[in-house]
C-alpha cells in the first residue's frame, strides 16, 4: 500500500537524520501534498541533509544550487547554447529540471534569480526565450536559509514565503540524540550516509493522488477559515493569512490524516499543521517585533480561540 511506503520513507531517512521525527514527518506531508518547503535554522542543523537523504529514499532526481549574491536566473532555469556543430541553438537545462530541487541559503541571491524559482513553484514550469517548458513530475523544492545571518542577503518577499507550503525548523538535538550522531558516524567510518531507495516517482504521484481522495468534512472546513480569520483579527497581526493559506492548511491536514492511516480528516490534523502552514503567512505589527512575539505563538492563540468542530 502507498500509505506503507510513505512510513517506510521516512524509517528510511531516520537512520540518518536522528531524533527529528516530527520534522521528517512534517517534509513527508508537504511532498505528498504536493507543496515546497522552507527550512530556516542554525547552520548544522541537517537541513541540507534532509533534502538529500529524501530524495534518495524516494528514488527521485535531486539537484542543489548554492545560492550566492551573483547566482544568475539561467544559472537555475538554463538557457539556449549555440552548438557550431549543429548550426543552431540546443537547450542546456538548469538545475531546476529535477524532481527535488534543494535551493541552498535561498535568501543570499538577489530578487532576480529569486524569482526564476516562482513560476516553477506555483505553475510547474519554467519559460526560457519565450518557449514554456513542463516540469517533469514530481517537482518539489526544498528550500533553506540561516535566520542569524542578514549581511549579503535579501529578505524573500512575502509573494515568494506565500508559494511554500510550509515553514519548518529542524532545532538542536537533545545530548543524548547528539551522541547517537557520532556513533552512527563512527560506525560508518566515512561522511557519506548510505540511504536505500525504497520508493519510485511512480509511487510518490500515487501517494499525491490518494491524499486529494482523504475526506474533509463541511464542518472542519470552516474550522480552517475560522482559523484563517482569526490571524486577519488578532490584534498582534498586521497583515493575517490569505485563502491560499487556508488551502495549504487543508492540503497539509488531508496528508497528516493520510499519513495516519486515515481517509479522513479530524480537527487534530488541522492544529498539527495549523503552524508550519501559517506562520510565514501573517506579518506581525511593528510593536510586536520589538517586543519579541513570535508568529508561532499568535497561531497558537488563534487555536485555543476558535471553536473546535464536533465532526462523526
Amino acid at each position: 500500500m502507498a500509505i506503507e511506503t510513505s512510513r517506510k520513507v521516512i524509517d528510511e531517512v531516520s537512520k540518518v537524520i536522528v531524533g527529528k521525527d516530527e520534522v521528517l514527518e512534517e517534509v513527508m506531508m508537504a511532498i505528498i501534498a504536493d507543496g515546497h518547503v522552507l527550512i530556516e535554522d542554525y547552520p548544522g542543523l541537517a537541513k541540507t541533509l534532509i533534502a538529500k537523504t529524501f530524495a534518495a529514499a524516494l528514488g527521485l532526481r535531486f539537484k542543489r544550487v548554492q545560492f550566492t549574491s551573483d547566482l544568475l536566473p539561467a544559472d537555475v532555469t538554463g538557457s539556449y547554447v549555440l552548438d557550431r556543430k549543429l548550426s543552431k541553438f540546443e537547450l542546456r537545462e538548469g538545475p531546476i529540471f529535477t524532481n527535488i530541487l534543494l535551493a541552498d541559503e535561498i535568501n543570499r541571491a538577489p530578487p532576480r534569480t529569486q524569482s526564476a524559482l516562482l513560476e516553477a513553484m506555483q505553475e510547474r514550469q519554467v519559460t526560457i526565450e519565450n518557449e514554456t517548458l513542463k516540469l517533469e513530475r514530481p517537482f518539489i523544492v526544498l528550500a533553506t536559509q540561516n535566520p542569524i545571518e542578514h549581511e549579503g542577503t535579501y529578505p524573500l518577499p512575502e509573494a515568494q514565503l506565500d508559494r511554500f507550503l510550509m515553514k519548518i525548523a529542524v532545532g538542536y538535538p537533545s545530548a543524548e540524540e547528539e551522541v547517537e550522531v557520532l556513533e552512527r558516524r563512527v560506525r560508518r567510518a566515512t561522511e557519506d550516509a548510505v540511504v536505500k531507495s525504497v520508493a519510485t516517482p511512480a509511487e510518490v504521484l500515487e501517494m499525491q493522488a490518494e491524499v486529494e481522495r482523504v475526506h474533509i468534512d463541511p464542518a472542519i472546513e470552516r474550522y480552517i477559515v475560522e482559523v484563517s480569520s482569526g490571524t486577519r483579527a488578532h490584534r498582534s497581526v498586521e497583515v493575517g493569512v490569505s485563502p491560499r493559506g487556508s488551502l495549504a492548511m487543508m492540503k497539509l491536514a488531508r496528508a497528516k490524516a493520510w499519513i495516519d492511516g486515515r481517509r479522513f480528516v479530524v480537527p487534530d490534523d488541522v492544529k498539527f499543521t495549523a503552524v508550519p502552514a501559517l506562520c510565514h503567512r501573517i506579518i506581525l505589527k511593528p510593536e510586536q517585533w520589538l517586543r519579541g512575539t513570535q508568529p508561532a505563538s499568535v497561531i497558537k492563540e488563534v487555536l485555543d480561540e476558535v471553536p473546535v468542530p464536533k465532526v462523526t
